[in-house]
């Protein structure tokens, strides 16, 4: 049984194998950005720090895209899912992150735990193929090709950066701080 800390998250194992390990601290890091955004209305989600245009709305369906970029479109080798595969990219290349506003509290919590359930899906399945140090099936230029084990530590380094974003972000909000 995984143990929650304070704020409900689950605690990393100590002491696992290398994709426990990894796959721990990954979860504790989205868990982080669902207490940062937990119980705030649109106005919340939408709030910004100085003169920054990040919100914590745009946060989750950023952190949605770069979950289903990863693991959908990278590990997998699978085409982009809804809503992304509509979007003009090049028209429009921080659409993720403006686009929010227009989303209800529900839907942009809803976009980004449908993208966690595929990244976490995509990674079992890689996991039954092999061990984290399998190749991703897509190549990109100069013939970069992640390893499974790149992507997790990668995603790692996603949600603790933003998280940071998103401890400013909340505190403006409402006052609520930690971690």
């Amino acid at each position: 049984m995984t143990e929650l800390d304070d704020q409900g998250r689950p605690e990393p194992p100590a002491a696992a194998d290398e994709a426990a390990t990894l796959l721990g601290f990954l979860d504790f890091q989205r868990a982080t950005l669902a207490w940062k955004c937990e119980g705030l209305d649109a106005a919340g989600l939408n709030a910004t720090v100085g003169v920054s245009t990040m919100t914590l709305g745009g946060m989750l369906k950023h952190l949605a895209l770069v979950e289903d970029w990863w693991f959908s479109e990278w590990l997998d080798g699978r085409e982009k899912p809804a809503p992304w595969d509509t979007v003009d990219w090049d028209a429009d290349p921080d659409w993720d992150w403006h686009s929010a506003v227009d989303d209800t509290p529900e839907q942009l919590h809803r976009i980004w735990q449908d993208a966690i359930g595929r990244s976490r899906e995509r990674t079992a399945e890689a996991l039954e193929r092999g061990g984290m140090g399998q190749l991703a099936k897509r190549t990109g230029r100069k013939g970069f090709t992640p390893s499974l084990r790149w992507i997790v530590c990668h995603m790692i380094e996603e949600y603790a950066r933003h998280n940071g974003h998103a401890d400013l972000i909340r505190e403006s909000v409402d006052g609520a701080t930690g971690e």
